[in-house]
């Protein structure tokens, strides 16, 4: 199976939490990696990375941690909300 990943920018205008996070995260822009699967007929969403803390905090420690791509939209979505 083929892949690509995406690199975006998501902006979360309070704290947020997602699933298998024990801390909350703070409001800010977080750099996110996409990452797509190819099957016979189209590209599909196969797993995403959200790369922590926050763009704007300054932090010697950065992680990228393994999210499932509808558990980002779910928390974007509230955010909007």
């Amino acid at each position: 199976m083929a892949s690509r990943t995406t690199q975006t920018v998501v902006h979360f205008s309070s704290a947020f939490r997602l699933p298998g996070f024990e801390a909350w995260q703070p409001a800010g822009d977080y750099r996110v990696d996409r990452l797509r699967g190819s099957s016979r007929l189209a590209w599909r969403r196969v797993g995403a990375f959200i790369h922590l803390p926050a763009i704007a905090l300054q932090s010697s420690a950065q992680q990228m941690v393994q999210l499932s791509p509808a558990d980002l939209d779910a928390a974007l979505e509230k955010d909007l909300g």
